[in-house]
């Protein structure tokens, strides 16, 4: 899961840029880059790190032009520790072009190996990223075939490229001296979307709160398949390129990973949330009578508006239970199960008057390893609960997600394999409510009559592609971030989620 963002202007894009990083800084905290154009030369500074901490006044002045492209990256392939890995990639022929991508191609391997074999292009890195880059440039060079570069070329290249990549993808690139190309995959799994300012700057970004939060008007989506062309002037043209177009957005984005104040293919992320409290709230009753219930307290952030929805629907109290600390460092020896719970406990504390002799209904987004539910129902015990549900906004996190978040592989998934009962157990509450998965997509799906489906993998175990076997996520989970002691819990909550503030 990553952000991106391009833009295309008549003045410096740099603070602009940057600007829209801050604001996709909850889709990745490991690494961020920049890079412009001036006069058909490329400037770029990439690092690890937060982007307030990898951009200096130093680097914001050497990243001169009027366009250019940012990302800030969680990686879900590779290895999260090479400073190489950050994006932007560039490569130098034909004509020069730089890419931004948000997804995971799920036949990277293969493609390396044709790369190589076949086209004669070079990977320096484990990322595919790097790989579709260079799909891209292998696509635009056989299209001019040497000749001057025309709009028609790079919508040719991209129908190509649809037929060569599988999997998830939302790209953003440069080429050098022509404009920005930006296109998403023919399932419209990861987001992409555009708009302008007043003063005719053209911007392409993850999610609309970009647009909005830097002075933009949203316009529309990028379509599944879709590519769209921006040349240096802001004029913008965009074709179809896929043949069998679908709608069929990843469904984590509307119960987790998007910012609420954000709208994905017509639907309000703030919106879904609350329709997921609502059919969770049927779940509620169904399990636990809301007599026995005191009091709902969500768990920071993503879960508040499921939980308020929830409470209000239940006539049950609404209380903030737990505090995030939102300037938590990474804790850098984590070697094993116990570390890993001292680190969720300095991410939240309790507020112990709400938990104290009371019957709370904990609410959270979602459930995946179980470690931090776990740890968060010790805590509520400990601040003197007298009983503690728990509800999950979400269905049981099931199987693994190809398709560009770091999901656990199925060994690590509490939900794999047990009943609820046993992940009850697990976990240790005193009753466990899920969502069930058919109300989620219809709570969410109702919102807009323009798809065709979710990709909800994670959850029914359906690969939307339909490329997707049992070796195949042996492989991808043999090719996940390669980590470190300090990365111990690199899943759902380790992923700082800045919401609300």
């Amino acid at each position: 899961m990553c952000g991106i963002v391009g833009v295309v202007s008549n003045a410096p894009v740099n603070q602009l840029i940057y600007d829209s990083l801050l604001l996709l800084q909850h889709r990745g905290q490991d690494a961020a880059g920049i890079v412009t154009q001036l006069d058909r030369k490329f400037f770029m500074h990439k690092a690890k790190g937060m982007v307030k901490d990898v951009f200096r006044t130093r680097n914001m002045r050497s990243l001169p032009g009027n366009c250019g492209l940012g990302q800030a990256r969680y990686p879900t392939a590779g290895n999260a520790f090479s400073e190489e890995e950050a994006q932007p990639f560039y490569v130098n022929a034909p004509f020069g072009i730089v890419l931004v991508h948000n997804g995971n191609l799920t036949n990277a391997h293969a493609l390396k190996a044709e790369l190589f074999n076949t086209d004669h292009r070079h990977i320096n890195t484990e990322s595919d990223s790097e790989v579709l880059l260079n799909v891209l440039a292998d696509e635009l060079d056989k299209a001019t075939r040497g000749k001057a570069l025309q709009v028609s070329d790079v919508f040719a290249a991209v129908r190509q490229v649809h037929k060569r990549i599988r999997g998830s993808y939302a790209v953003i690139a440069l080429i050098a001296g022509h404009g920005v190309l930006a296109f998403r995959d023919p399932y419209g799994i990861r987001p992409l979307c555009m708009g302008r300012s007043p003063d005719g700057t053209v911007m392409l970004a993850s999610e609309s709160v970009v647009l909005e939060g830097t002075g933009h008007v949203f316009e529309r989506d990028i379509q599944p398949g879709e590519a769209m062309f921006v040349d240096l002037q802001g004029n913008v043209q965009a074709q179809q390129c896929a043949e069998t177009p679908r709608l069929n957005p990843c469904i984590f984005e509307f119960v987790y990973l998007a910012r609420p104040d954000s709208v994905m293919d017509g639907i309000s992320v703030y919106q879904a949330r609350l329709n997921l409290g609502e059919t969770l709230a049927k779940r509620v009753v169904s399990t636990v009578p809301p007599d026995e219930i005191d009091v709902v307290i969500p768990i920071p952030e993503s879960s508040r508006p499921s939980a308020m929805q929830l409470a209000q629907l239940l006539g049950l109290p609404y209380r903030e239970g737990f505090v995030k600390n939102r300037y938590v460092g990474r804790t850098f020896i984590m070697p094993g199960q116990a570390v890993r719970k001292k680190s969720v406990r300095q991410k939240l504390n309790v507020i112990g008057s709400e938990f104290k002799g009371r019957n709370v209904l904990l609410v959270d987004d979602s459930i995946v390893r179980g470690t931090t539910s776990r740890e968060i129902v010790q805590m509520a015990r400990e601040a003197g609960a007298n009983k503690v549900y728990m509800a999950s906004a979400a269905p049981p996190v099931r199987f693994p997600n190809v398709y560009g978040i770091d999901m656990p592989t199925v060994e690590e998934l509490v939900a794999h394999g047990r009943t609820v009962e046993e992940v009850r157990q697990i976990i240790g509450c005193d009753a466990l409510i899920y969502q069930d998965v058919d109300a989620m997509k219809q709570a969410i799906g109702s919102l807009s009559d323009k798809l065709n489906g979710f990709d909800a993998s994670c959850f029914d175990g359906v690969y939307v592609t339909g490329d997707i076997h049992a070796d195949d996520i042996e492989r991808l989970n043999s090719n996940r971030v390669k980590g470190s002691e300090d990365d111990a819990d690199t899943s759902r909550l380790a992923l700082p989620n800045h919401q609300g503030e």
